[in-house]
């Protein structure tokens, strides 16, 4: 009892310290719990929106370019006999009144769906049936996205789609049956199939028909039966093929994130072994005499455990906390996220899962207790014949430095080697780049005494005698000083390597945009995520254009989506003149072979990211369903592409037109007389087409910035978790500065008896700090440099499918020293406001 009593009043007597290291801890674990809600969140919200539009459907079945016509499915259920089919029509439309709200429209036959979707509409229910198939834009949707929407029964909605305004008039409310299924409702719009086909303004084709099979063998035979019926370019799917696609693209993103959530962690675990060391160093006459009234040596390293799992249980506890409100915010920049690279998708609320904070109280305890290990056994196996002995702790720490080096140099090295091992896994890679940090970690403190000694001269003439004795100090105090330098080398370290990455990848982007960008202006149209593509261009609009005063040339391109052998696969057809394809970066092959290949034969290019997935290259085949069947396609060359991490096929626009029944165009390219200023053109484009359609128009400088605004708005995300990492550094160099005070007080009390000022003793404490800041600055240069070599050409490579040029760039590394230097200058003014306040006499009393 008076051994838990003692660790109890030295938790109550040094508050600041284990207030540092809680808060040092809840930020770390508020990190980890953040990204897993948000990401965990973003999956259940599209896991319910898929589960809810597939209800129990096993299978699907997918049309071309266009979708699959209607007559298949009438042929499906007259003819072949399918009468558990359902035809749908998916896409999407937004409120111009309301901030772009999306809406998700589905298009469904409400005699038809009765066994497929529990929400659907059913004859007998709460609505009236023929209103809803006969009267014009009839919808349904829940009565809680009508309240958000501020829409009543009977009341119009205003929407665009396909770029037209479009009326939807609500005759009654959908009624889920559990709140999983009235959140994967939230936005929803339920329309017939012919107002779907009116809105999206299409004749006669669904974007697929689902279907009801058997289990087992008889199931099977039924699906061959029908496969032998369909027509070239109509296949069936299993039903979940198309979510777990969207849920893959994903993948990576959120691995990422996770992984560098985690580095917050790391640098915590680090102000926790501070923490405990300083108070095992603190307490070493006490456990000394501890020893010598018989308590034990696994007592006494019970105890400091325990006490750390007491700061580590308080620091997860508010970090759990911290992480749901910081979860809050995250949520936002995650989805806006997966909007812009990868898919729609509407999250409403945060889904905050006992998982979640399960794994945030596990990482919290586990990371706590492992960091107290070494100080526990410190404590433990000290004897009670040297414990007063406060030299000996350093000569112990000089001691063990070669060891630590040698150590971190072992793992720096098997880091290096897990880095070349050939392998896709992207969880190996960020293992082998942890190790890499925790090797260099444990070469700090050699790199630590080695600079400052060679700082010496500087110090002495900047500072004069308080410099000199700023260095011995520091070397003096290596138990503690180490390990803070070490968490702040490893936060500033993260910094570079991620803005390195971020700017080497913002140059290539920036690069290739120019190259790639060779029209003047670029006409789309929005994207209705009706069928596969875009909403298509009318072909008088294109005339419109091509008769336009200054516009020399057009190009026309379209964007698919359908299955090829290697799986969903983006399509994107176009007409590329040979200045053009010329600017293309190819991966290998001369640019003259490829553009004959891929203009005069069966060919097609592939982006380096779809090559990277599929294991393709130049020279392989690739089979596509055509509309007269499936056709091989051999790669004439891969290029670099950044606009998707899925990659994609591009086909020249007369092959396609050769194999495909499909004219449509939903991208120009306008290539201007050479004295006519894009910039005006397009302004006067927008003004002639404004009642037409909703139609985009970019001039090649505007479509370049508006990329690169989507790329900074990718990282915005990963910013916040680098600044977070240097507050929790920030934190543990505070906590490490005011230990070594609390602990020189009586010394500091001797100088200042001694005649020291408090504006010397500010200065002493200052440039102290000032030291640790800059030494932690130049030795996070090596360490971030590696790391941004590793994030740019192995997990980026291995996450993505991209490579890209590296950038180091001079003033990230110059910001990453300036805030090292600042972070612990900031670190060093309340230990020296309170040093230089508290009276010598008090400060010297032991007692």
């Amino acid at each position: 009892m008076i051994l838990w009593r003692a660790g109890f009043r030295y938790l109550l007597r040094h508050p600041l310290q284990i207030c540092f290291a809680v808060v040092g801890v809840a930020l770390g674990v508020a990190v980890v719990v953040a990204i897993d809600l948000a990401n965990s969140s973003a999956d259940k919200a599209f896991r319910l929106s898929a589960e809810a539009l597939t209800g129990r459907t096993t299978h699907t079945l997918v049309g071309g370019p266009n979708g699959v016509d209607e007559n298949i499915y009438l042929k499906l259920r007259q003819e072949w006999g399918w009468r558990q089919s359902a035809p749908v029509i998916e896409g999407h439309g937004t409120i111009p009144a309301q901030r772009g709200i999306t809406l998700k429209l589905v298009g469904v036959d409400p005699l038809s769906e009765g066994e497929f979707r529990s929400y659907s509409p059913r004859v007998g229910g709460s609505f009236d049936i023929n209103r809803f198939l006969t009267k014009r834009g009839a919808g349904l949707m829940t009565k809680k996205t009508a309240d958000n929407l501020g829409l009543r029964l009977d009341e119009e909605l205003q929407v665009a789609v396909m770029g037209r305004q479009q009326t939807i008039h609500l005759v009654g409310f959908l009624e889920p049956r559990d709140q999983s299924t009235a959140r994967a409702l939230e936005n929803l719009v339920i329309v017939d199939i012919s107002s779907a086909q009116e809105l999206f303004g299409v004749k006669r084709m669904l974007s697929r028909v689902d279907l009801i099979v058997p289990a087992g063998q008889p199931g099977q035979n039924e699906l061959n039966r029908l496969r032998a019926l369909l027509p070239s370019g109509v296949d069936i799917l299993p039903a979940n093929s198309r979510a777990n696609t969207m849920a893959q693209m994903t993948r990576a993103f959120q691995i990422n994130l996770r992984a560098l959530s985690l580095l917050a962690l790391v640098v915590g675990m680090f102000l926790i072994y501070n923490t405990m060391t300083f108070s095992v160093l603190q307490r070493r006459p006490l456990f000394g005499s501890l020893r010598t009234l018989g308590v034990t040596k696994s007592q006494i390293f019970l105890m400091v455990v325990t006490e750390a799992i007491a700061v580590g249980a308080a620091g997860t506890v508010l970090g759990v906390f911290l992480g749901v409100v910081l979860a809050n915010g995250l949520l936002s920049i995650v989805t806006r996220t997966i909007n812009d690279l990868y898919f729609l998708l509407n999250v409403q609320n945060l889904s905050v899962t006992p998982v979640s904070l399960l794994k945030g109280v596990l990482l919290g305890l586990g990371a706590t207790s492992a960091a107290a290990l070494i100080p526990a056994y410190e404590a433990a196996k000290t004897s009670p014949r040297t414990v007063l002995i406060r030299s000996t702790i350093e000569t112990r720490q000089r001691v063990l430095l070669p060891w630590g080096t040698g150590i971190g140099v072992g793992l720096i090295i098997l880091s290096i080697a897990g880095l070349f091992i050939p392998s896709k896994s992207i969880s190996l890679s960020f293992l082998s780049m942890f190790v890499l940090i925790t090797g260099y970690a444990l070469l700090t403190p050699g790199l630590f005494v080695f600079l400052l000694r060679r700082m010496q001269p500087l110090a002495q003439s900047l500072f004069g005698i308080l410099g000199k004795m700023a260095i011995r100090n520091l070397l003096g105090g290596l138990s503690r000083t180490g390990v803070a330098t070490s968490a702040l080398v490893i936060a500033v370290a993260a910094t570079i390597g991620v803005g390195l990455m971020i700017q080497s990848f913002r140059t290539t982007v920036d690069q290739w945009l120019r190259s790639y960008l060779q029209a003047d202006i670029y006409v789309t149209t929005i994207s209705s995520n009706f069928g596969p593509g875009r909403a298509p261009i009318p072909e008088q609009v294109i005339t419109d254009l091509e008769s336009t005063l200054g516009v020399n040339n057009i190009t026309r391109a379209r964007h698919l989506s359908m299955e090829t052998s290697q799986g969903p696969s983006d399509l994107f057809v176009a007409e590329i003149p040979k200045k053009s394809f010329e600017s293309y970066w190819f991966k290998d092959g001369d640019p003259e072979e490829i553009y004959q290949e891929f203009t005069l034969r069966n060919a097609v290019i592939i982006s380096e990211p779809y090559a990277y997935h599929h294991d393709l290259s130049r020279g392989d085949s690739i089979i596509i369903p055509t509309d007269s069947g499936k056709r091989s396609f051999q790669i004439a060359g891969v290029f670099s592409d950044y606009g998707s991490d899925r990659g994609r096929i591009t086909i020249n626009r007369p092959l396609y037109r050769k194999y495909w029944q499909d004219n449509q165009v939903d991208a120009l390219g306008l290539y201007l007389d050479e004295n006519q200023n894009a910039d005006q053109l397009v302004n006067q484009l927008r003004m002639n087409f404004e009642g037409e359609q909703q139609l985009i128009f970019y001039s090649n400088r505007g479509l370049r910035e508006a990329s690169l605004a989507t790329f900074d708005r990718t990282f915005a995300v990963t910013s916040v978790l680098r600044m977070l990492a240097i507050l929790v550094a920030f934190v543990g160099v505070l906590n490490a500065l005011m230990a070594m005070q609390i602990e020189r007080s009586r010394e500091l009390a001797v100088l200042r008896a001694s005649g020291l000022t408090p504006q010397q003793l500010w200065r002493l404490v200052i440039s102290e700090t000032s030291l640790v800041g800059i030494a932690a600055g130049l030795l996070a240069l090596p360490l971030g440099v590696i790391q941004a070599l590793v994030l740019i050409l192995v997990i980026n490579q291995r996450s993505f499918g991209w490579s890209m040029q590296i950038s180091l760039d001079a003033g990230i590394l110059l910001q990453a020293i300036f805030l090292a230097f600042i972070a612990a200058l900031l670190a060093g003014i309340f230990p020296a406001w309170r040093m230089s306040r508290t009276p010598p006499a008090a400060a010297m009393r032991y007692e």
